[in-house]
């Protein structure tokens, strides 16, 4: 019995017992103590803060982006919409790898593979909540595709956007621009707050220089969404009700710009099949009337994405209609400057309105055989300053030019506005060459190129050589002299509008300068002059404004391309079409009450009188409604 009593004691597995078991109890009470507090502390102590994160897990913030303001012409004609369309668009916080997305999307042909570089560098450069458009406008038959495939695609959706659209397409696509994706430039310098849920900006012309009169602000909406983050009905009920309240997008401003849409057209339809530019001008405002580039391009394109081939396609074609001929295109100005320097050699003393001159078809310096060549080889005889610019003398001017000297014509062609930016309000404004001495002595850096010789001043007379200038610089000039003097600073801009107010804002005239001429007779004999260039006996013109009902004023040019060696002759026949001379013509009208000004050039088309003269005719009639009246 003690034996037994020896292997088992009770007593002692009794106390074991009961101490475990209180162990137990005690530990179970502090588990369950803790478990308890924390959910007080949950449930009563930190209810505002936990219930604020449940709800922002279920409700989010969702940019809404702002319409863009219309452009309309002068009479309120729409230049440029919003359209409504399907655009594809990612979420980078629901998506858990975006490069996969993507090429997944490409596979499917949804997105261009081409597009992936970008489309990524969009994504990690945006706020992570911020829908990145994928693509700008979607088919119908690839919104039925992707709604097939979209369970596939956590985190990428189709969503009603409005895009932009441009009615006339290429008439107005230099003058208009047009909107483009955000690129990596843009998120750099842009506001991105300003821009959440904006996948476009504007990119060239007025959509580019007025983009933060027509982008407008965004508002914000709260949105309910599953545990996939995917939006869900909240249109009714209590939970609609319980969302905190939205902001309201602000709409772009309407921009009202001063051009005539059916100016606009008659000179784009003018250049149907040339390469050159036209730009019609308010003399007595500055206002751009019709700024026309050919080739152009359709700015839809654009709008609504570009493949890369697309793209490259157009900078490789030869023709360049991305390229603003009108802005940004340089010209020898050929003898559309000689009024200028008509007026410039009376002033100074280097002619006068009764001295003749004898032309003889061409001119040399003192002690030089080379010939500085008319364009009439057997000459005009002679001539005195009305019947040089009537007749477009070249050897008049190449006489008088070394009296008047390179500096002078520097000084007077500069209040005309040559050599300088006009200072438009469209981007990429290129300035010309208006030379000099010192414009020489700055140009070159050797020292035998910085010396000015006395055979450059003499082309420099009809427009040559060094010389430069922009057709919408051509335009300016013409106005100018439309004005007798007073230059305005051309804009295309005339108003923008509040959509939401209706208050309108006006663009008022800029007074740039006034040329430094006083004599009226000089101004009244040279714009004379230019009357009978088209409405004359002899003049080069002659053909293009004999049968007006009205007066006007005009100036032909014809600028060489390349250098005729002195033994040989210009035969347009002979010569490659790329390499033959420019044709320019600048008007205004009417004589007496001038109401618009024109510049015209046409690449290659060989004669200003026969080629150019005909479009500015044909726009100045319409803009003065002598077309109306004929039909």
């Amino acid at each position: 019995m003690s034996l037994l009593s020896s292997i088992k004691d009770h007593h002692t597995e009794r106390r074991l017992f009961l101490a475990r078991v209180i162990l137990a109890a005690v530990v179970a009470t502090l588990l369950l103590g803790t478990v308890v507090v924390r959910l007080v502390q949950l449930q009563v102590l930190d209810y505002e803060h936990f219930a604020e994160r449940a709800q922002g897990n279920r409700i989010r913030i969702e940019a809404v982006p702002p319409i863009r303001g219309l452009i309309l012409d002068r009479k309120g004609r729409v230049l440029a919409e919003n359209l409504p369309a399907y655009q594809l668009e990612l979420i980078p916080e629901q998506v858990d790898d975006v490069d996969d997305t993507l090429a997944r999307l490409a596979s499917l042909e949804l997105i261009n593979a081409d597009e992936i570089p970008r489309l990524r560098t969009l994504v990690e450069r945006g706020p992570r909540f911020k829908p990145v458009t994928l693509k700008l406008r979607m088919t119908d038959k690839e919104v039925a595709h992707f709604a097939i495939q979209r369970p596939r695609f956590p985190g990428v959706d189709f969503r009603p956007r409005l895009i932009r659209h441009y009615p006339n397409g290429p008439a107005a696509a230099h003058a208009v621009g047009y909107v483009g994706a955000l690129s990596e430039n843009d998120l750099r310098n842009l506001d991105p707050t300003r821009y959440s849920g904006t996948g476009q900006t504007g990119k060239t012309g007025i959509e580019r220089s007025f983009e933060s009169q027509l982008h407008g602000d965004p508002g914000y909406r709260h949105v309910v969404t599953n545990a996939r983050g995917r939006v869900i009905a909240t249109e009714t009920g209590e939970l609609q009700d319980a969302l905190p309240a939205d902001a309201q997008p602000v709409p772009g401003n309407n921009v009202y710009l001063s051009l005539d849409l059916d100016l606009q057209q008659i000179a784009y339809d003018a250049l149907d099949g040339e390469r050159g530019a036209v730009v019609a001008l308010d003399p007595w405002s500055g206002e751009v009337l019709a700024l026309v580039s050919n080739p152009s391009f359709d700015p839809n394109l654009f709008a609504v994405g570009l493949s890369t081939q697309q793209f490259n396609d157009l900078q490789n074609d030869l023709g360049n209609p991305l390229f603003d001929r009108a802005v940004r295109g340089t010209y020898p100005p050929g003898s559309t400057i000689k009024p200028i320097l008509a007026l410039a050699a009376l002033e100074v003393g280097a002619t006068n309105l009764t001295r003749k001159k004898m032309c003889i078809g061409y001119f040399s310096l003192p002690n030089n055989t080379h010939r500085y060549r008319d364009w009439k080889p057997e000459g005009h005889g002679m001539v005195d300053l009305h019947d040089s610019i009537e007749q477009s003398c070249d050897v008049y001017f190449y006489e008088i030019s070394l009296d008047v000297g390179i500096d002078n014509m520097h000084k007077y062609l500069d209040q005309f506005g040559l050599g300088q930016a006009t200072g438009i309000d469209v981007p990429g404004e290129k300035t010309g060459i208006n030379p000099s001495r010192e414009w020489k002595q700055k140009a070159f850096s050797n020292p035998d190129d910085r010396r000015w010789f006395h055979g450059e001043t003499v082309i420099a007379s009809i427009g040559q050589g060094y010389m430069s200038a922009t057709p919408l610089q051509l335009a300016s000039a013409a106005a100018t002299l439309a004005t007798r003097g007073s230059r305005y600073k051309p804009h295309l801009v005339a108003a923008w509008e509040n959509p939401l107010s209706g208050e309108r804002t006006l663009v008022k005239p800029s007074l740039i300068a006034d040329v430094d001429i006083k004599n009226e007779f000089y101004w009244e004999n040279v714009i004379e002059a230019m009357h009978d260039v088209l409405q004359g006996a002899r003049g080069t013109a002659r053909a293009a404004g004999i049968d007006a009902d009205y007066e006007m004023a005009g100036k032909s040019g014809t600028a060489q391309v390349f250098t005729v060696a002195q033994e040989d002759e210009y035969d347009e026949s002979e010569i490659e079409y790329r390499m033959r001379d420019h044709a320019l013509f600048v008007a205004f009208a009417p004589l007496d009450n001038p109401q618009i000004a024109v510049a015209v050039i046409v690449e290659n088309g060989s004669s200003g009188s026969r080629v150019a003269a005909p479009i500015a005719r044909a726009i100045m009639d319409k803009y003065l409604g002598v077309d109306d009246a004929s039909q």
